[in-house]
């Protein structure tokens, strides 16, 4: 099956030490992002959403920059699975803070997915005050 990647930035009003914790704790990820995220041994999350468990993994995270979770056993030889990443970057000539989102997964239905993150990142502008 062929995955498709949707990348998308969007600006808000929040330093990237304050935006950090929602985008790499699973508090923060509980705020917005999801029903519900357990932490688990081994930088393993359990994003929960309509009742349904996904496990990922941590792969990488960078203090106040970024962090990227792969979904577990998403892919038939484990070396493609799905990921999201979440990028924090401030502009040197305006001082705005962007949040870069890449979605890496199956679905391939771009509008979806622009609105889907549309509406998740309304909730965290609503959350941190943006």
């Amino acid at each position: 099956m062929q995955k498709f990647k949707y990348s998308n930035e969007y600006e808000l009003r929040a330093s990237p030490k304050m935006l950090f914790p929602y985008i790499s704790s699973a508090s923060g990820l509980s705020e917005w992002f999801c029903d519900k995220v357990n932490t688990k041994p081994d930088h393993t999350f359990d994003f929960i959403w309509d009742k349904e468990s996904h496990i990922a993994e941590q792969s990488s995270l960078r203090l106040n920059k970024s962090v990227k979770f792969e979904f577990m056993n998403t892919s038939e030889n484990n070396r493609d699975n799905n990921y999201i990443e979440f990028k924090i970057d401030v502009s040197d000539l305006t001082g705005s803070t962007y949040l870069r989102i890449t979605d890496y997964s199956i679905n391939a239905d771009v509008e979806e997915l622009k609105d889907l993150w549309d509406g998740l990142i309304e909730s965290l502008k609503e959350i941190v005050g943006s």
